[in-house]
């Protein structure tokens, strides 16, 4: 509630804390802006007009807010559409499998493991433990001599009897060298949009990832 003043019957004002005056709108668009300017104009001193320059300066700066407005919302719209998109085609990767970098992997659909270990230098030998939860060897891969760089490593899941003997995720270990940098394949089962418009997540037995934590796509 706003106060303001009256008059007593002799013409005298009088502070009255009840009354209430309308507050108007609580923004200023162009059309309001025009109407203060035409009544800037009329109520101007006549011996100290307001400047051109004045009056160019108040247009611009209305005009400018209006356009930064206009703007924001446009953004906020093409925002929307390409979160949308980006949903879109994250959705198209379900089924695939991605590598990411992680030290863990998991089998996929037909049950087998693979992944990749980048070598800092040459190695005369090497080989690559997978590990289960309990800290047995489940599996030893031999890769002996390599280059330097990308090596990558596969099993079937299998023994040599072609037996099924892991179904689960598995810690990728290297002997003989020190990579800088351990990654696995990983299927991607669903995408997840999160609530707050930010970038889609993979969801994989690995855990979830952005689509931008994709080493490789297949």
């Amino acid at each position: 509630m706003t106060t303001t003043t009256a008059t007593d019957g002799a013409g005298l004002s009088v502070y009255n804390p009840k009354a209430n005056v309308g507050t108007g709108s609580a923004t200023m668009d162009q059309s309001s802006f025009l109407t203060l300017l035409t009544a800037q104009m009329q109520f101007q001193d006549p011996f100290e007009p307001v400047k051109n320059s004045d009056m160019v300066a108040q247009m611009a700066t209305i005009t400018n807010s209006s356009g930064i407005a206009e703007m924001n919302a446009s953004i906020k719209a093409l925002a929307r559409e390409m979160t949308g998109t980006r949903l879109g085609d994250a959705a198209s990767w379900i089924g695939k499998s991605m590598l990411v970098k992680s030290n863990i992997a998991a089998p996929d659909a037909a049950g087998t493991y693979a992944g990749q270990v980048t070598l800092p230098a040459a190695v005369d030998g090497a080989s690559i433990d997978l590990v289960d939860a309990a800290g047995n060897i489940v599996k030893t891969i031999d890769m002996g001599p390599q280059k330097a760089g990308d090596v990558t490593f596969y099993w079937d899941g299998k023994n040599d009897a072609g037996e099924t003997v892991a179904t689960s995720a598995l810690q990728v270990k290297v002997n003989g060298a020190t990579p800088t940098k351990v990654a696995t394949w990983a299927t991607i089962a669903a995408v997840q949009s999160p609530a707050d418009g930010s970038s889609s997540k993979l969801i994989t037995a690995l855990g979830s990832y952005s689509p931008s934590d994709a080493i490789s796509l297949m």
